[in-house]
Protein backbone atom coordinates (compact mmCIF):
# COMPACT_ATOMS: atom_id res chain seq x y z
CA UNK A 1 0.00 0.00 0.00
CA UNK A 2 2.83 2.13 0.75
CA UNK A 3 4.56 1.86 -2.13
CA UNK A 4 1.37 2.21 -4.17
CA UNK A 5 1.02 5.90 -2.56
CA UNK A 6 4.68 6.59 -3.05
CA UNK A 7 4.28 5.91 -6.87
CA UNK A 8 1.14 7.69 -7.06
CA UNK A 9 2.32 10.67 -5.50
CA UNK A 10 5.20 10.59 -8.08
CA UNK A 11 3.53 9.63 -11.03
CA UNK A 12 3.80 12.30 -14.06
CA UNK A 13 0.33 13.20 -14.52
CA UNK A 14 0.37 14.04 -10.64
CA UNK A 15 3.36 15.97 -11.10
CA UNK A 16 1.92 17.60 -14.05
CA UNK A 17 -1.34 18.79 -11.58
CA UNK A 18 1.32 19.99 -9.15
CA UNK A 19 3.73 21.67 -10.87
CA UNK A 20 3.82 25.87 -10.51
CA UNK A 21 4.06 26.06 -14.03
CA UNK A 22 0.59 24.39 -14.73
CA UNK A 23 -0.76 27.05 -11.70
CA UNK A 24 0.58 30.38 -13.31
CA UNK A 25 -0.32 29.94 -16.64
CA UNK A 26 -4.03 28.36 -15.02
CA UNK A 27 -3.57 32.02 -12.97
CA UNK A 28 -2.64 34.04 -16.01
CA UNK A 29 -5.79 32.73 -17.67
CA UNK A 30 -8.25 34.05 -15.08
CA UNK A 31 -6.21 37.19 -14.65
CA UNK A 32 -6.57 37.64 -18.73
CA UNK A 33 -10.46 37.04 -18.22
CA UNK A 34 -10.74 39.57 -15.69
CA UNK A 35 -8.79 42.08 -18.84
CA UNK A 36 -11.59 40.62 -20.96
CA UNK A 37 -14.59 41.12 -19.09
CA UNK A 38 -13.20 44.89 -18.10
CA UNK A 39 -13.26 45.48 -22.12
CA UNK A 40 -16.49 44.34 -22.36
CA UNK A 41 -15.00 41.43 -24.45
CA UNK A 42 -16.75 37.80 -23.78
CA UNK A 43 -13.48 35.64 -22.40
CA UNK A 44 -14.28 32.38 -24.26
CA UNK A 45 -14.98 33.65 -27.36
CA UNK A 46 -11.45 36.05 -27.19
CA UNK A 47 -9.78 32.70 -26.00
CA UNK A 48 -11.26 30.63 -28.86
CA UNK A 49 -10.15 33.42 -31.43
CA UNK A 50 -6.48 32.81 -29.71
CA UNK A 51 -6.87 29.22 -30.61
CA UNK A 52 -7.75 29.40 -33.74
CA UNK A 53 -5.94 31.69 -34.81
CA UNK A 54 -3.00 30.26 -33.71
CA UNK A 55 -3.47 26.66 -34.23
CA UNK A 56 -6.07 26.73 -37.59
CA UNK A 57 -4.91 26.14 -41.30
CA UNK A 58 -4.26 29.99 -41.73
CA UNK A 59 -2.63 30.76 -38.43
CA UNK A 60 -0.57 27.26 -37.81
CA UNK A 61 2.45 28.45 -40.33
CA UNK A 62 2.95 31.85 -39.02
CA UNK A 63 3.06 30.01 -35.65
CA UNK A 64 5.30 27.60 -36.03
CA UNK A 65 7.78 30.35 -38.22
CA UNK A 66 7.36 32.38 -34.99
CA UNK A 67 8.34 29.32 -32.75
CA UNK A 68 11.41 28.38 -34.78
CA UNK A 69 12.79 31.46 -33.04
CA UNK A 70 11.08 31.29 -30.08
CA UNK A 71 11.99 27.82 -29.35
CA UNK A 72 15.61 28.03 -30.71
CA UNK A 73 15.90 31.00 -28.08
CA UNK A 74 14.42 29.13 -25.06
CA UNK A 75 16.57 26.15 -25.66
CA UNK A 76 19.58 28.74 -26.29
CA UNK A 77 19.44 30.15 -22.86
CA UNK A 78 17.60 26.83 -21.28
CA UNK A 79 21.09 25.67 -21.77
CA UNK A 80 22.75 27.61 -19.13
CA UNK A 81 20.23 27.94 -16.88
CA UNK A 82 20.38 24.46 -16.34
CA UNK A 83 23.62 24.54 -14.18
CA UNK A 84 22.37 27.78 -12.40
CA UNK A 85 23.89 30.53 -15.34
CA UNK A 86 22.02 33.18 -16.39
CA UNK A 87 22.34 34.03 -20.08
CA UNK A 88 21.01 37.80 -21.11
CA UNK A 89 23.36 38.25 -24.50
CA UNK A 90 20.83 36.48 -26.29
CA UNK A 91 20.04 39.71 -28.68
CA UNK A 92 24.02 40.04 -29.26
CA UNK A 93 24.53 36.09 -29.96
CA UNK A 94 21.23 36.24 -32.27
CA UNK A 95 22.43 39.49 -34.24
CA UNK A 96 26.30 38.42 -34.75
CA UNK A 97 25.09 35.19 -36.29
CA UNK A 98 22.49 36.54 -38.48
CA UNK A 99 24.99 38.97 -39.67
CA UNK A 100 27.94 36.70 -39.42
CA UNK A 101 25.47 34.54 -42.24
CA UNK A 102 24.46 37.41 -44.33
CA UNK A 103 28.02 38.07 -44.82
CA UNK A 104 29.17 33.94 -45.62
CA UNK A 105 26.42 33.91 -47.70
CA UNK A 106 27.28 37.18 -49.79
CA UNK A 107 30.98 36.66 -49.87
CA UNK A 108 32.36 33.45 -49.98
CA UNK A 109 32.41 32.12 -53.56
CA UNK A 110 31.18 28.45 -52.95
CA UNK A 111 27.79 26.60 -54.53
CA UNK A 112 24.68 27.48 -53.16
CA UNK A 113 24.19 24.54 -50.94
CA UNK A 114 27.27 24.47 -49.55
CA UNK A 115 27.60 28.38 -48.74
CA UNK A 116 24.06 27.81 -46.59
CA UNK A 117 25.75 25.30 -44.55
CA UNK A 118 28.96 27.65 -44.18
CA UNK A 119 26.91 30.57 -42.98
CA UNK A 120 25.02 28.63 -40.62
CA UNK A 121 28.17 27.40 -39.23
CA UNK A 122 29.16 30.96 -39.03
CA UNK A 123 26.39 32.49 -37.45
CA UNK A 124 27.06 29.08 -34.74
CA UNK A 125 30.60 30.13 -34.40
CA UNK A 126 29.61 33.91 -33.78
CA UNK A 127 27.24 33.44 -31.58
CA UNK A 128 29.74 30.43 -29.71
CA UNK A 129 32.43 33.11 -29.47
CA UNK A 130 30.73 35.90 -28.07
CA UNK A 131 28.94 34.06 -25.57
CA UNK A 132 32.01 32.47 -24.62
CA UNK A 133 33.96 36.00 -24.08
CA UNK A 134 30.97 36.80 -21.44
CA UNK A 135 32.33 33.58 -19.74
CA UNK A 136 35.49 34.70 -19.50
CA UNK A 137 34.87 37.87 -17.92
CA UNK A 138 33.46 36.10 -15.03
CA UNK A 139 36.13 33.19 -14.94
CA UNK A 140 38.91 35.67 -15.42
CA UNK A 141 37.76 39.20 -14.40
CA UNK A 142 35.28 38.17 -11.48
CA UNK A 143 32.55 39.96 -13.68
CA UNK A 144 29.28 38.20 -13.08
CA UNK A 145 27.77 36.56 -15.80
CA UNK A 146 24.11 38.45 -15.45
CA UNK A 147 26.10 41.53 -15.99
CA UNK A 148 28.68 40.60 -18.38
CA UNK A 149 26.32 38.77 -20.93
CA UNK A 150 24.06 41.64 -20.86
CA UNK A 151 25.94 44.50 -21.27
CA UNK A 152 28.08 42.74 -24.43
CA UNK A 153 24.91 43.01 -26.33
CA UNK A 154 24.92 46.53 -26.71
CA UNK A 155 27.95 46.59 -28.75
CA UNK A 156 27.41 43.43 -30.68
CA UNK A 157 24.39 44.95 -32.04
CA UNK A 158 25.68 48.33 -32.47
CA UNK A 159 28.22 46.46 -34.89
CA UNK A 160 25.88 44.93 -36.47
CA UNK A 161 23.74 47.89 -37.53
CA UNK A 162 27.19 49.14 -38.29
CA UNK A 163 27.88 46.78 -41.25
CA UNK A 164 24.20 46.85 -42.28
CA UNK A 165 24.57 50.59 -42.73
CA UNK A 166 27.41 51.41 -44.39
CA UNK A 167 30.10 48.36 -45.44
CA UNK A 168 27.46 45.52 -46.30
CA UNK A 169 24.54 48.46 -46.61
CA UNK A 170 22.70 47.58 -50.18
CA UNK A 171 23.27 50.35 -52.86
CA UNK A 172 20.61 52.83 -53.46
CA UNK A 173 18.27 51.12 -50.58
CA UNK A 174 16.94 53.53 -47.78
CA UNK A 175 16.81 50.98 -45.86
CA UNK A 176 19.40 50.20 -43.53
CA UNK A 177 20.08 46.44 -45.02
CA UNK A 178 22.42 44.43 -46.70
CA UNK A 179 22.13 43.07 -50.26
CA UNK A 180 19.58 39.94 -50.46
CA UNK A 181 21.59 36.44 -50.33
CA UNK A 182 22.74 35.23 -53.79
CA UNK A 183 20.07 32.80 -55.36
CA UNK A 184 19.75 29.58 -53.60
CA UNK A 185 21.69 30.58 -51.27
CA UNK A 186 18.40 29.79 -48.70
CA UNK A 187 16.71 27.24 -46.18
CA UNK A 188 14.43 25.32 -48.34
CA UNK A 189 10.64 26.14 -46.86
CA UNK A 190 8.04 23.52 -46.72
CA UNK A 191 5.10 23.87 -49.82
CA UNK A 192 4.35 27.74 -50.25
CA UNK A 193 4.22 28.06 -46.45
CA UNK A 194 7.10 30.81 -44.63
CA UNK A 195 8.28 27.46 -42.43
CA UNK A 196 11.67 26.68 -43.46
CA UNK A 197 14.07 23.65 -42.49
CA UNK A 198 15.19 25.88 -39.97
CA UNK A 199 12.32 24.37 -37.88
CA UNK A 200 13.91 21.06 -38.10
CA UNK A 201 17.36 22.61 -37.24
CA UNK A 202 16.00 24.26 -34.16
CA UNK A 203 14.28 21.04 -32.87
CA UNK A 204 17.00 19.03 -33.14
CA UNK A 205 19.17 21.19 -31.13
CA UNK A 206 16.26 20.98 -28.70
CA UNK A 207 16.21 17.08 -29.05
CA UNK A 208 19.71 16.69 -28.79
CA UNK A 209 19.45 18.66 -25.63
CA UNK A 210 16.58 16.60 -24.13
CA UNK A 211 18.61 13.35 -24.70
CA UNK A 212 21.93 15.37 -23.18
CA UNK A 213 20.24 16.33 -20.22
CA UNK A 214 18.51 12.90 -19.73
CA UNK A 215 21.00 10.45 -20.81
CA UNK A 216 24.43 11.56 -20.49
CA UNK A 217 27.05 12.53 -17.27
CA UNK A 218 27.79 15.80 -18.99
CA UNK A 219 23.78 16.44 -18.17
CA UNK A 220 24.07 15.07 -15.04
CA UNK A 221 26.94 17.26 -13.67
CA UNK A 222 24.85 20.06 -15.24
CA UNK A 223 22.00 19.46 -13.18
CA UNK A 224 23.68 18.49 -9.97
CA UNK A 225 25.50 21.89 -10.66
CA UNK A 226 22.18 23.99 -10.84
CA UNK A 227 20.49 22.15 -7.68
CA UNK A 228 23.33 22.29 -5.49
CA UNK A 229 27.02 24.34 -6.83
CA UNK A 230 29.08 23.59 -3.63
CA UNK A 231 27.96 19.95 -3.41
CA UNK A 232 29.23 20.02 -7.62
CA UNK A 233 32.19 21.39 -6.64
CA UNK A 234 33.08 18.85 -3.94
CA UNK A 235 31.84 16.57 -6.80
CA UNK A 236 35.09 17.59 -8.57
CA UNK A 237 32.75 19.63 -11.56
CA UNK A 238 35.24 22.61 -12.94
CA UNK A 239 32.85 25.27 -12.50
CA UNK A 240 34.87 27.91 -14.76
CA UNK A 241 35.40 25.10 -17.49
CA UNK A 242 31.66 24.41 -17.69
CA UNK A 243 30.70 27.95 -17.56
CA UNK A 244 32.90 28.56 -20.75
CA UNK A 245 31.25 25.27 -22.28
CA UNK A 246 27.66 25.86 -21.40
CA UNK A 247 27.95 29.63 -22.66
CA UNK A 248 29.63 28.75 -25.95
CA UNK A 249 26.95 26.42 -26.67
CA UNK A 250 23.85 28.85 -25.58
CA UNK A 251 26.00 31.22 -28.02
CA UNK A 252 25.89 28.90 -30.49
CA UNK A 253 22.27 28.02 -30.23
CA UNK A 254 21.45 31.59 -30.46
CA UNK A 255 23.37 32.33 -33.40
CA UNK A 256 22.15 29.23 -34.79
CA UNK A 257 18.21 31.12 -34.66
CA UNK A 258 20.02 34.83 -36.36
CA UNK A 259 21.65 32.82 -39.41
CA UNK A 260 18.39 31.14 -39.84
CA UNK A 261 16.50 34.30 -39.84
CA UNK A 262 18.74 35.50 -42.45
CA UNK A 263 18.27 32.72 -44.94
CA UNK A 264 14.74 32.89 -44.70
CA UNK A 265 12.76 35.33 -46.27
CA UNK A 266 13.44 38.35 -47.19
CA UNK A 267 16.64 36.15 -47.55
CA UNK A 268 18.98 39.10 -45.95
CA UNK A 269 20.10 41.10 -42.95
CA UNK A 270 17.77 44.11 -41.62
CA UNK A 271 18.90 45.75 -38.95
CA UNK A 272 16.38 45.77 -35.90
CA UNK A 273 14.68 42.91 -37.40
CA UNK A 274 15.57 40.35 -35.88
CA UNK A 275 15.43 41.71 -32.39
CA UNK A 276 12.26 44.08 -33.01
CA UNK A 277 10.00 41.21 -32.15
CA UNK A 278 11.32 40.36 -28.43
CA UNK A 279 11.61 36.72 -29.00
CA UNK A 280 15.29 36.34 -26.73
CA UNK A 281 13.14 37.40 -24.32
CA UNK A 282 9.90 35.73 -24.92
CA UNK A 283 12.32 32.70 -24.92
CA UNK A 284 13.95 33.85 -21.69
CA UNK A 285 10.48 33.79 -20.57
CA UNK A 286 9.69 30.00 -21.30
CA UNK A 287 12.95 29.19 -19.86
CA UNK A 288 11.97 29.94 -16.77
CA UNK A 289 8.61 29.41 -16.39
CA UNK A 290 9.76 25.24 -17.14
CA UNK A 291 12.84 26.03 -14.80
CA UNK A 292 14.92 24.78 -18.25
CA UNK A 293 13.41 21.31 -18.19
CA UNK A 294 14.45 20.44 -21.61
CA UNK A 295 10.84 19.15 -22.61
CA UNK A 296 8.85 22.00 -20.73
CA UNK A 297 10.95 24.56 -22.24
CA UNK A 298 9.87 23.37 -25.50
CA UNK A 299 6.06 23.10 -24.56
CA UNK A 300 6.20 26.52 -22.95
CA UNK A 301 8.03 27.84 -26.10
CA UNK A 302 5.42 26.98 -28.04
CA UNK A 303 2.69 27.84 -26.13
CA UNK A 304 4.29 31.40 -26.22
CA UNK A 305 4.54 31.56 -29.93
CA UNK A 306 0.91 30.23 -30.41
CA UNK A 307 -0.23 32.82 -27.53
CA UNK A 308 1.37 35.89 -29.72
CA UNK A 309 0.25 34.82 -33.22
CA UNK A 310 -3.15 34.09 -31.85
CA UNK A 311 -2.85 37.60 -30.42
CA UNK A 312 -3.74 39.22 -33.88
CA UNK A 313 -6.59 36.79 -34.70
CA UNK A 314 -7.91 38.39 -30.73
CA UNK A 315 -7.10 41.64 -31.48
CA UNK A 316 -9.30 41.31 -35.15
CA UNK A 317 -12.34 39.31 -33.73
CA UNK A 318 -13.17 41.65 -30.37
CA UNK A 319 -11.00 44.83 -30.69
CA UNK A 320 -8.89 43.73 -27.89
CA UNK A 321 -5.48 45.09 -28.32
CA UNK A 322 -2.94 42.03 -28.53
CA UNK A 323 -0.72 43.67 -26.03
CA UNK A 324 -2.94 41.76 -24.07
CA UNK A 325 -0.72 38.62 -24.87
CA UNK A 326 2.45 40.66 -23.59
CA UNK A 327 0.32 41.42 -19.87
CA UNK A 328 -0.79 37.04 -19.63
CA UNK A 329 3.33 36.59 -20.40
CA UNK A 330 4.06 38.91 -17.10
CA UNK A 331 1.24 37.16 -15.09
CA UNK A 332 2.75 34.11 -15.58
CA UNK A 333 5.85 35.32 -14.71
CA UNK A 334 4.73 36.88 -11.88
CA UNK A 335 2.67 34.16 -10.28
CA UNK A 336 5.29 31.53 -10.83
CA UNK A 337 7.78 33.51 -8.94
CA UNK A 338 5.47 33.97 -6.34
CA UNK A 339 4.60 30.61 -5.97
CA UNK A 340 8.11 29.62 -5.75
CA UNK A 341 8.79 31.95 -3.16
CA UNK A 342 6.61 30.57 -1.34
CA UNK A 343 7.58 27.13 -1.43
CA UNK A 344 11.27 28.07 -0.83
CA UNK A 345 10.15 29.52 2.73
CA UNK A 346 8.21 26.53 3.16
CA UNK A 347 11.09 24.70 2.74
CA UNK A 348 13.04 26.92 4.53
CA UNK A 349 10.43 26.66 7.62
CA UNK A 350 12.05 24.40 10.85
CA UNK A 351 10.39 21.65 11.38
CA UNK A 352 8.73 21.45 14.81
CA UNK A 353 9.15 18.36 17.22
CA UNK A 354 5.64 16.17 17.71
CA UNK A 355 5.39 16.71 21.41
CA UNK A 356 6.26 20.74 21.11
CA UNK A 357 2.77 22.97 21.31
Amino acid sequence: MAVQSLSEEHSPVRRFLRSSALHSVVAAVLVGALFLVGTGAEPIGAYGSVVSGSLGPDGIGSTLTTGTSILGLAVALAIPMRAGLLNLGGDGQLVLGGISAAATGLYVPLPAPLAVVAALFAGMLAGAAYAALAAVCQNRFGVPLLVSSLLLSYPAMSFASYLARFPLKEEGSSLPQTRRLPEGVELPAFGSSTVTVGLVLVVIAAGVFVFTDARTATGYEIRMTGLNPRFAAYAGVDRPRLTLRLMAVSGAVAGLVGAIGVLSFPYRFIDGSLTAAGHTWTGLTAALLASAAPVGTAVAALFFAALDVGGLAMERATEVPRELTQVLQAVVIVFLAARLQLTWRRARKPVRPEGDH
